[in-house]
């Protein structure tokens, strides 16, 4: 999850919020409290969070909330405006149909992932990438690239027998000439940082990238923005990407320090699956760390995944246990559980355990093993699931009757949902309805 103890006490301030009687003083005071805590623990700079919270105490007391706002709403709207601020602008990013990307970086950093990652998420808009593995330095950083890069379905070009990532480069450059977008994977290990820099500087005059973007490991908190401000005197930079925000306690430091120097932080690592990795976008990052979800988020991911030729079919007829399959993959490929339900408003404001949530994802899972379990006719025709196919099909699973009657119930309980949203009975329709039959 994105951040957890500063998402958890930040949606504790929102809670404090709205849940309080009235706007007084002394709440205003108490909530710019609660988020200095959040943020220093977080790692952000004092010197920032003590002007951010001057900035929302004033502008709670003492700005009027706009036409249609409630005194709480305009207090919610001021934090969460102020702590986008904190993080930069908006920018708009938009990718050329052809173009070369150069990923830069100390070791340990994450490049290698994030340009499996970030090929990966090329992909899914549409354009065909292709990586060069020019990192000479690391021990089996080929074998690296290509063992994850095949699980992504990205193409990878390498030399694992030549030291010299420049000639490496330019191969790989003619052997990548119809890729939409190539990805250089660089070394970061070096005797000295001028030696670095010096590789660098060379590579790019051989790769004329259209992006220079230096991969940074989050967990270095503020001293990312230092690391931020050199490599971009050095070389040059057109962005960042932050890794490894997953749960780091200096997560907040890391994105305030690099948006202090500059630079635009252009994407963001949120966990260890390929697809945990987006554009950053500063307004819904806080919207989703306040707990007020980020829908527009959730409908992308779900346009990727979801089949909407599928859920029509679903709609009109009868919904066997395969169509019960496509839609329980679907939400499992969008990646965490968690993750999906921080998007969804009102979802996103409920503290729901981590281990609550793994259990719902260990039972999707349990419940596309005991579909693979049934033969044709038993998918189609769900009403042929008697005591002994319930028997073999438990015992084909490696589960247990018990789980395999959980799933003929909740298959009848999702088909009386369908028919009533097809009728307009459910307001929220078959995904609110499908996520609460799962805990």
């Amino acid at each position: 999850m994105v951040l957890d103890k500063l998402s958890d006490s930040l949606t504790g301030v929102i809670k404090k919020i709205t849940n309080a009687s009235f706007i007084d003083e002394k709440l205003v005071k108490e909530v710019v409290r609660d988020i200095q805590r959040a943020l220093l623990t977080s790692d952000v700079n004092v010197k920032v969070v003590m002007e951010l919270s001057k900035r929302i105490e004033a502008r709670s007391l003492e700005q009027k909330s706009i036409a249609g706002l409630t005194k709480k709403e305009h207090v919610i709207k001021v934090v969460y405006e102020e702590l986008t601020l904190l993080l930069g602008e908006k920018q708009e990013y938009r990718l050329p149909s052809k173009t070369r990307i150069m990923l830069i970086g100390i070791q340990g950093s994450g490049k290698t992932t994030s340009s499996v990652k970030l090929a990966k998420f090329l992909s899914k808009k549409g354009l065909r990438p292709y990586i060069l593995a020019a990192d000479t330095y690391r021990p089996a950083a080929y074998e690296q690239l290509v063992q994850l890069a095949e699980k992504a379905g990205v193409k990878v070009y390498g030399d694992p027998g030549n030291k010299d990532a420049v000639s490496i480069t330019k191969a790989g450059l003619k052997e990548a000439s119809n890729a939409d977008a190539v990805i250089l994977d660089t070394a970061g290990r070096h005797k000295s940082e001028a030696d670095l820099f010096s590789e660098m500087k060379e590579l790019s005059e051989t790769f004329k990238p259209d992006e220079k973007l230096l991969v940074i490991d989050s967990n270095l908190g503020q001293s990312a923005g230092r690391q931020a401000a050199a490599f971009h005197e050095a070389i040059g930079l057109t962005g960042v990407i932050l890794t490894k925000l997953d749960g780091s306690a200096k997560g907040g430091g890391a994105l305030s320090a690099v948006s202090e120097t500059g630079v635009q932080i252009k994407f963001v690592g949120l966990g260890e699956d390929v697809k945990d990795f987006e554009i950053f976008d500063p307004e819904r990052f806080i919207s989703r760390i306040l707990g007020l979800g980020d829908l527009r988020g959730l409908m992308e991911r779900a346009s990727e995944e979801i089949d909407e030729d599928s859920v029509k079919d679903i709609l009109k007829g009868d919904l066997t246990f395969d169509d019960l399959k496509t839609q329980i993959k679907s939400i499992r490929n969008m990646g965490p559980l968690g993750n999906i339900l921080k998007m969804i408003p009102g979802f996103s404001m409920m503290s729901m355990p981590k281990e609550q949530t793994q259990m719902t994802e260990e039972k999707m899972d349990r419940y596309l093993y005991i579909i693979d379990s049934m033969n044709k006719r038993e998918r189609v025709e769900p009403k042929l699931l008697n005591t002994s196919r319930i028997n073999r099909i438990a015992c084909g699973s490696g589960t247990t009757r018990e789980d395999v009657k959980e799933l003929v119930n909740y298959h009848k309980m999702m088909k009386k949902t369908l028919k009533g949203f097809k009728k307009g009975r459910f307001s929220k329709g078959p995904l609110a309805q499908m996520m609460r039959g799962m805990k």
